[in-house]
């Protein structure tokens, strides 16, 4: 199942969604859209800013850690673009990362972060959440598209994303005693 989604999604190319998809995959992209989230937190949360950032860092730090440092060293499940058998079938526009991909710290680092915003910010807020949660599908398809995960790749770094994203914002409403919504 796993290869015929990455062929499916990968085979669906044309320019402009190279173009994108390379775009969305782009660390240095982040940069600056981090640096406004950043302000705007600062701005939103004042004195609770430095909690709540302290709390964001160390979920996309650990959701990176433990899909790089941990998942793909143990599984060792190459990535699609890095299987003999589908290299030569595969539209790579942004060449192949590392060998392995089992489970995307693309995933698991931009599902972290949507989950977060979603349950620590306020309703008011709403349009940030639509655009975290956006920019994380985007992104999470992207990986497939481009022929560097599987989708149980990105699915299992979503998950391991979700899962410290939600522990983040609990730790967050916890320690400024405020209920999760």
């Amino acid at each position: 199942m796993d290869r015929r989604v990455t062929m499916a999604v990968n085979g669906a190319h044309s320019p402009a969604l190279d173009t994108l998809m390379v775009f969305a995959s782009d660390r240095e992209v982040w940069f600056p859209l981090y640096a406004l989230l950043i302000g705007a937190l600062i701005y939103w949360f004042r004195r609770r800013s430095l909690l709540l950032l302290g709390l964001l860092i160390t979920a996309i730090a650990l959701a990176d850690r433990i899909t790089s440092g941990l998942f793909k060293p143990y599984f060792a499940r190459p990535r699609p673009c890095h299987e003999p058998d589908l290299m030569a079938l595969l539209h790579l526009p942004a060449g192949c990362g590392g060998q392995f991909g089992f489970l995307s710290s693309h995933a698991a680092n931009s599902i972290a972060l949507a989950v977060f915003l979603m349950l620590v910010l306020p309703a008011r807020q709403r349009w940030v959440k639509i655009a975290a949660f956006g920019w994380a599908v985007l992104l999470c398809y992207s990986r497939i598209y481009l022929g560097a995960h599987y989708l149980t790749d990105v699915l299992g770094g979503g998950l391991v994303g979700g899962l410290l994203g939600w522990g983040a914002a609990v730790a967050f409403r916890r320690l400024t005693a405020r209920p999760l919504a």
